[in-house]
């Protein structure tokens, strides 16, 4: 019953205003405290009032409706017994569900309260809906590619994960399989789905600043400190959830102030001396082994622990090949929308070859690799995808790249962002020679600007005319 407690003190407050009615009621509609000046519009007295069902005090209540979805009412007119008002109705939620609502109004003339509070609700929504921009999960378990018994698992063990809003899950797996997707995914499944995701990559904060950011700080807490001080991620993160992407990277010296949070709910900000508390799940993901890290002394087996209560292991591409032509489709129609290309298909050649490919990169290899070849295509004015779009490092079990040409030794070494440079470079190269070194023409063959094409003739160190 806190929440009511706190709305309870709410109306204390507001008692002495006789501009402002304010009631409110439990999660079964019933009246648990109204003031004064509510009264009096109400012509009725306190008895009969506090403990009745709100529907039979004001039929036309917005509170139960705010009751039944879950959601807030705001800047609407509400006119009784001759009074003119301009109210809010918003709900009191505990532990992730609606116990109350607590509804006041204004009366509109006074300060012009209608412009007021409408304004007041403009920036309100604005600055709503930059937050949920910034901390929202974007992914859901049906925008996850995979029909294969193993992803089928991970999926329906995930599922179960969300439905446990409180259960701190650790997501391991190879880079690029996809385990940011699912941390999004069991977010916007769970009943935190309304309220923040906060994404940190340890990785990528340094170690003097790691603090700061997932804790925040108060006024001059060090030099340079923001006035007023700053809300970390875990505060930002409140009711919602707190992704650790790359958590076998966080320093040890955070590593025991993480721990504190999983146990006990709470933090103190940087240069701050009181605790704050925090309701978060969090979501943590590592494509290190972490089990050896505890082993090496590089992170906290009490951590571990904490954080290994719900395991998600995301099966690398080439452990699920079945897989392979789904994503392809699936891949090909988000390029399509997003590169403006035209390719609608693939041949059978290049389709066993992307399935016979090891795919170290995983997912994100496979959709980087069909982005490029997808260009390539149109740039062509094919439609089909074929192996010679496919720029395909060498299969080591039978020697050859996946197009059937031999490869030489020190090709065996090259990444997929060399392959990629020394086709451009040879596929301007040739173009250029085959529009006669004229450089309209041969940009217009690219499908490039001319000044484009220049910065790349100077990247390639590429002889403009002929020898």
């Amino acid at each position: 019953m806190e929440p009511l407690d706190t709305g309870l003190g709410v109306i204390e407050l507001l008692t002495e205003n006789p501009s402002i009615c304010a009631i409110v009621v439990d999660q079964k509609g019933t009246v648990v405290s109204v003031n004064s000046t509510y009264l009096r519009v109400l012509q009725k007295s306190k008895e009969e009032v506090v403990g009745k069902y709100i529907g039979d005090v004001t039929p036309n209540t917005r509170t139960l409706v705010v009751l039944r979805t879950g959601k807030g009412v705001v800047g609407y007119d509400w006119s009784i017994n001759g009074y003119n008002m301009i109210a809010c109705a918003l709900p009191l939620i505990s532990n992730q569900t609606v116990v109350g609502c607590f509804a006041f109004s204004l009366f509109m003339d006074i300060w012009d309260a209608k412009d007021l509070v409408e304004n007041l609700m403009f920036e309100l929504n604005s600055y709503r809906n930059e937050v949920r921009n910034l901390y929202s999960a974007r992914y859901t378990f049906a925008g996850i590619i995979g029909s294969s018994p193993k992803m089928q698992n991970v999926k329906f063990l995930a599922q179960q994960a969300a439905l446990h809003s409180s259960t701190t899950v650790l997501i391991t797996g190879e880079s690029g399989t996809g385990k940011e997707l699912f941390a999004h995914a069991i977010h916007n499944c769970s009943q935190r789905s309304r309220l923040p995701f906060v994404r940190v990559n340890c990785a990528a904060i340094p170690e003097n600043l790691l603090e700061a950011e997932l804790f925040g700080y108060v006024e001059g807490a060090y030099t340079g400190a923001r006035k007023g001080g700053n809300l970390g991620k875990f505060e930002l993160a409140n009711g919602g959830t707190v992704f650790l992407d790359e958590i076998g990277e966080m320093p040890l010296s955070m590593q025991s102030k993480l721990l504190v949070v999983l146990q006990e709910k709470e933090f103190e900000k940087l240069g701050g001396s009181r605790p704050v508390r925090v309701n978060v799940r969090v979501i943590a993901a590592t494509n290190c082994d972490l089990e050896a890290k505890v082993k090496q002394n590089g992170f906290r087996e009490d951590l571990y622990y904490r954080l290994n209560v719900l395991r998600l292991e995301i099966p690398p591409l080439r452990e699920r090949r079945e897989d392979i032509p789904e994503l392809v489709y699936h891949f090909i129609d988000k390029l399509n929308a997003r590169l403006k290309t035209k390719v609608n298909e693939i041949s059978t050649r290049a389709m066993q070859m992307l399935s016979n490919y090891h795919w170290p990169g995983n997912v994100r290899e496979l959709e980087n690799t069909l982005e490029r070849a997808m260009i390539l295509a149109d740039m062509q004015g094919g439609n089909i995808l074929e192996p010679s779009h496919l720029p395909l490092p060498h299969d080591n079990r039978n020697g050859t790249f996946p197009n059937g040409n031999a490869f030489q030794d020190g090709d065996a070494h090259r990444t997929l962002k060399t392959a990629l440079e020394e086709f451009e470079k040879e596929y301007i190269a040739n173009t250029l020679k085959n529009t006669g070194y004229d450089k309209e023409k041969a940009a217009k063959a690219l499908g490039i600007d001319v000044s484009w094409l220049y910065k790349k003739l100077k990247k390639h160190n590429i002889t403009a005319h002929a020898n």
